[in-house]
């Protein structure tokens, strides 16, 4: 059974701050010589390993709402300089808007049902070509 994991996105602005700094990543990768995939690098490695590969996304948290997502695509354990196990959360590269939920702050990630999580954003929800700042504006206006 899938699950997902739910992240605030520090330092990001909007979905367009988060993606060029993914796409940093992702060259930064490429430039060693390893995957061109967006990783993520946290303290705490998941239990649900199998679940969270399984179909599962982290959800970003920008601003006060989750606004998108990445699918989730590997789970490696890295050493971090002071030796210490982490977590390298490997997701695709492309950031897929969902329709923004508030969400209170919260530290580290927290596991995300799957009825739990907001929609993608698709032509059909309409607000694909509205910048997120905008689609954020709306939802706290309870318009979207």
């Amino acid at each position: 059974m899938t699950i997902h994991l739910q992240k605030l996105s520090v330092g990001s602005e909007s979905i367009e701050t988060l993606e060029a700094w993914q796409r940093h990543v992702v060259r930064k990768r490429k430039a060693r010589g390893l995957a061109a995939v967006h990783e993520h690098v946290t303290r705490m490695f998941p239990k649900q390993v199998d679940a969270l590969l399984d179909g599962g996304s982290i959800y970003w948290v920008i601003k006060g709402q989750i606004q998108c997502r990445n699918e989730i695509i590997g789970l490696e354990e890295v050493r971090g300089r002071d030796g210490v196990r982490r977590c390298a959360i490997l997701m695709t590269p492309k950031v897929i808007p969902v329709i923004p939920t508030p969400k209170r702050p919260f530290q580290g990630w927290r596991y995300l049902k799957p009825e739990d999580a907001p929609a993608d954003v698709t032509s059909h929800s309409g607000g694909l070509e509205l910048p997120s700042s905008l689609r954020g504006k709306l939802s706290d206006l309870g318009a979207w």
